[in-house]
């Protein structure tokens, strides 16, 4: 069975959770960008806080404490792995894309969450440079999760096969 195949009530009903998930999935990026400005030096603030002058001074952001590093971990790994796996399984029904690609664009963002939210460990207790490998795996993660459900979409709506 393949997507284009399905019948159109569920092609419909497919095409509007994956708009909707890909809505709450924007909102997330939007907040990232609120946050840390998508960029190395707001993430390194948002998790190992601002560096201070001296004693005295204030930083902008603190060092988030390790139950809130522990929370986001948590909440993150677990809701990105249901978002992914459904994103996944419901890939794996694509007939665009097939073989060891499909496998990859699959498996990418479950890796990838992994790295992203094990590296803000890295940027908070060992050093600031952990943002890089944050930002790169963050965005592929992303990128992976736009593309799969651009096919998607364009299968469940567009793609008729050739008789």
């Amino acid at each position: 069975m393949k997507l284009h195949q399905l019948d159109n009530i569920l092609k419909y009903f497919l095409s509007l959770f994956l708009i909707v998930m890909t809505i709450g999935v924007t909102i997330g990026i939007i907040y990232v960008q609120t946050t840390t400005n998508i960029s190395t030096e707001g993430t390194v603030h948002q998790y190992a806080g601002s560096e201070t002058k001296d004693e005295f001074d204030i930083p902008e952001h603190y060092p988030k404490p390790i139950s809130d590093m522990l929370m986001t971990t948590h909440n993150h790994i677990i809701s990105f792995a249901m978002i992914f796996g459904m994103i996944g399984l419901l890939f794996y029904f694509n007939s665009m894309i097939t073989g060891m690609w499909k496998f990859v664009l699959m498996a990418e963002p479950l890796i990838s969450t992994l790295i992203t939210f094990g590296s803000i460990w890295g940027i908070r207790f060992i050093a600031p440079e952990f943002a890089y490998i944050t930002m790169i795996s963050g965005i592929l993660m992303y990128l992976t999760y736009y593309l799969m459900v651009s096919i998607m979409l364009y299968e469940l709506l567009f793609y008729s096969e050739k008789s």
